[in-house]
């Protein structure tokens, strides 16, 4: 086993990867949240008695479900691009004072067919020799 110090972190490395795990966050919430808003959005338009209150209510919601699964995911990945951007710094500061987070790793041996026995060369016979 090999054991290593992480001292320091790639802070625009760690934002851009806080960022795309919180998008994909953003899109599963956004997504859940939308669709919610949507069926009430077209539960609310048809219980409603017919008017501009019916369209107005009903429309409105619908179009708010499909904003939310637009706007969250961005909001999301804005969000974690920042709070990875403040992890990496404050990482690299503590990493200085206390030394870093200790690993240890093992190695794996890959696992892969040996090729196969060299072979002797021998010349073809030249026609009139």
């Amino acid at each position: 086993m090999a054991e290593m110090v992480v001292r320091r972190v790639g802070v625009f490395s760690l934002a851009k990867m806080q960022s795309l795990l919180m998008f994909v966050i953003g899109v599963i919430i956004g997504v859940i949240y939308g669709l919610l808003f949507m069926i009430f959005g077209a539960a609310m338009f048809a219980a409603m008695p017919r008017g501009d209150n019916q369209l107005a209510g009903g429309v409105s919601t619908i179009v708010i479900g499909v904003v939310m699964m637009i706007g969250i995911p961005i909001f999301y990945a804005i969000l974690g691009f920042i709070g990875g951007l403040i992890s990496g710094v404050v990482y690299n500061l503590a990493a200085g004072i206390v030394g870093g987070i200790k690993l240890d790793l093992e190695a794996t041996a890959v696992q892969y067919a040996p090729p196969p026995p060299p072979q002797q060369w021998v010349p073809s016979p030249q026609p009139g020799q």
